[in-house]
């Protein structure tokens, strides 16, 4: 399956069939209920698209710290087309929408926010309808089809697995690496400045193209950049308002480094 995106198709990632589901009533029933109490963080991250240089180590530190199947992946890094001749990535994770449609199709609560704006999966809830799956505009959700009981061959290089593995037959997604979080802040440690209590991906990234922090910190560099400078969120004409932010790379990023 050829998985290269133009960059025209930049904002338009979704899979077949989900316009009908992520559409108005939808999104509308997504605005009513996610306005629920929410925490003192959320949690936000800025993918800086003139800095990443597909090297895949964010795919391969979240495999080892999420205990991941090689068959599946959580965090894509894709082809996007060029930029004054310039190879350029889409790295997605999961987008972690306020509004999330997966949230919503959810019809036993598997699927749920947490205060800090986290979008969670309780596995032991999940019967596997896959209708999460197909409501995400993102393709974010992976479908675990059978046990993994093997080695994970990303560790120990990349990390160590820092939570239990998922059983069969439930959809897997990012979560920001909520284990690091939770657990850094325990300790006195900052999401987004400390390596520790930030996610595996962004630790890994060799080239600092991923930034990850506080949104309602107004000193937290993601609250800086989206403050400062002009960034995108993937198909937010859908009301899904991802916390996912993309700085677009543009011919004098590269300019800049050339010169």
């Amino acid at each position: 399956m050829d998985k290269t995106i133009n960059r025209r198709d930049f904002l338009k990632i979704a899979a077949a069939g989900t316009a009908a589901i992520a559409g108005a009533q939808i999104i509308q029933s997504a605005e009513a209920s996610s306005g629920g109490e929410k925490g003192p963080h959320q949690w936000a991250m800025v993918i800086d698209q003139s800095k990443c240089i597909g090297c895949g180590h964010c795919t391969l530190a979240c495999q080892a710290h999420n205990d991941i199947s090689p068959e599946i992946s959580w965090n894509e890094v894709l082809p996007a087309g060029e930029v004054d001749n310039n190879p350029v990535y889409l790295a997605r994770p999961c987008m972690q929408c306020e509004n999330a449609p997966c949230v919503e199709v959810c019809m036993v609560g598997a699927s749920y926010y947490r205060p800090d704006g986290i979008v969670m999966m309780d596995y032991d809830k999940c019967i596997g309808c896959r209708y999460c799956e197909v409501a995400c505009p993102y393709q974010a959700r992976s479908f675990n089809w059978s046990t993994f009981d093997g080695d994970n061959p990303a560790v120990p290089e990349w990390g160590q697995p820092e939570v239990d593995r998922r059983p069969r037959g439930v959809p897997e997604k990012c979560s920001f690496c909520y284990q690091r979080i939770d657990r850094g802040m325990a300790v006195g440690l900052i999401p987004g400045v400390d390596d520790d209590a930030s996610p595996a991906c962004t630790v890994a990234c060799p080239t600092n193209a991923r930034i990850f922090g506080d949104l309602n910190d107004p000193e937290s560099e993601v609250s800086k950049i989206v403050r400062s400078q002009p960034t995108v969120r993937l198909r937010d004409e859908l009301g899904t308002a991802p916390r996912v932010y993309y700085v677009l790379a543009t011919p004098d990023d590269f300019a800049e480094t050339t010169s």
